[in-house]
């Protein structure tokens, strides 16, 4: 499945989260926002129920070319609206400074490359460690691949 970036933008329900992406758009550049001074990405994906496209900041986690999306949701015990969307999306498009590319989804599932991945996202967020103690479920990460 290949991602299109055209079509409706679902409105940002949260005014933080607006206000970030306000910012980066601004500035055409994910630089202009962060969170606690740490470094962000924006996926763009498309809503598995609405179709509506939707843009997620999510922190900046990278290694070799591909990066991680955590579905922490600050430790509560449900996944974020956006974990359904990556579920069914495919591909989602990545901004990351000006740079903006077309990723492949990849759910991991439980072992060594999520443990390498999982320590990747606590070492650039380390917030995250404390949100798995805060829930019963195991924090999905997702990887968000080259496509070719």
């Amino acid at each position: 499945m290949t991602f299109h970036a055209d079509g409706p933008v679902m409105p940002e329900k949260s005014s933080w989260v607006a206000r970030q992406l306000a910012a980066i758009d601004a500035a055409g550049d994910t630089r202009a926002a962060d969170i606690g001074g740490m470094s962000i990405i924006v996926m763009t994906m498309r809503g598995a129920r609405s179709g509506m496209l939707r843009r997620v900041p999510v922190m900046r986690v990278e290694h070799d070319g591909t990066y991680a999306a955590v579905a922490s949701k600050g430790g509560a015990p449900d996944h974020p609206v956006w974990f359904h969307n990556l579920v069914a999306a495919g591909d989602v498009l990545v901004q990351d400074g000006t740079d903006q590319v077309v990723r492949r989804v990849r759910l991991l599932e439980d072992g060594p490359e999520r443990d390498a991945w999982w320590a990747r996202a606590v070492e650039a967020f380390p917030p995250y460690a404390e949100y798995q103690t805060k829930t019963d479920r195991q924090i999905p990460v997702f990887l968000l691949e080259p496509t070719g």
